[in-house]
């Protein structure tokens, strides 16, 4: 039987196991973090042997995790390795030239994962790369050595307009065959409506980081925002907007200038808003002032 060891950190221990490789000498797999850490950082070795492996389930369903630094030195990320961590949001990964091999369903279910960073690399390839594992559900794109080149950003792009084109009741029969109780809901209605926020948290995040954007494509995603925004038939727009980035003027600003504040929804938006967002509140005020042509009064007592 491996003994496991441990590496203190701060606000806890990372538990590792020595591995044999007969001729080569050892290396060091992390098993699992013990401890309420906020931070992890992984060393690049422990007791003079590489740190090569992250262990199936090393990271599971640790709540107060939210950021992972992994050495460069790691080559194998195994199945479910920071699965469930609700509050992870950044991971660094240091590489010297080659990416990891990761099991499955390495990031499953981190709903709060926004940055994949490379060697502290640009932004744009940190958010893509995360929603590559989360929104877009593309695990053959989680290559943190290829991830931000051009041939890397036309398989991101060539996935998210497949999940755009695709109908919004696709994959609903499997939903429903596989039973309410282990898949949610199976009212037709709100599984299309969850589709179609799919599929705008993916462009909303393309547009935000447009790096190789082609105008054609770009135009695409612009359309399809304006026509799901407050007042139209289907407004998800509006809703991933409103309830996921209220608080985040990069995203409220684009919703604006891809058009979709208009005179005719500007009092529903308003009314949505309420004293939640008070900042995105202000920004309507001004931005029905100073694009739509006058000041309402009444509305400015609101405030």
């Amino acid at each position: 039987m491996v003994q496991e060891r441990e590496y203190k950190i701060p606000g806890g221990c990372l538990y590792y196991e020595a591995v044999e490789h007969p001729g080569s000498g050892n290396s060091i797999r992390i098993t699992r973090l013990q401890g309420l850490a906020g931070e992890a950082e992984i060393p690049g070795q422990i007791g003079g042997c590489p740190v090569k492996g992250i262990a199936k389930k090393a990271f599971l369903s640790k709540k107060n995790l939210r950021k992972v630094t992994v050495p460069a030195s790691v080559t194998e990320v195994g199945d479910w390795a920071f699965a469930y961590c609700d509050s992870l949001h950044t991971v660094v990964f240091e590489t010297g030239g080659s990416s990891p091999e990761f099991g499955r369903a390495v990031f499953l279910e981190c709903k709060n994962l926004r940055f994949l960073s490379v060697n502290g690399g640009d932004e744009t390839t940190a958010a893509l790369l995360a929603a590559a594992v989360t929104t877009a559900e593309a695990p053959y794109l989680l290559d943190v050595f290829e991830a931000g080149s051009r041939e890397w950003l036309q398989k991101w792009d060539a996935r998210m307009l497949a999940v755009l084109r695709s109908a919004d009741n696709e994959g609903y029969s499997r939903q429903v065959l596989c039973g309410e109780e282990d898949y949610g809901s199976t009212d037709a209605a709100a599984y299309e409506s969850g589709r179609r926020r799919l599929k705008v948290r993916l462009l909303l995040l393309r547009l935000l980081y447009s790096r190789g954007l082609s105008g054609e494509r770009r135009q695409e995603l612009e359309d399809y925002l304006r026509n799901h925004t407050r007042g139209c038939e289907h407004e998800e727009t509006w809703q991933v907007v409103l309830t996921e980035h209220g608080e985040e003027s990069a995203y409220y600003r684009l919703f604006a200038e891809l058009g979709c504040i208009s005179e005719d929804n500007f009092r529903l938006l308003l009314s949505d808003v309420g004293d939640e967002y008070p900042e995105l509140k202000a920004y309507l005020m001004r931005y029905k002032e100073e694009k739509l042509g006058y000041q309402d009064f009444f509305a400015g007592l609101d405030l």
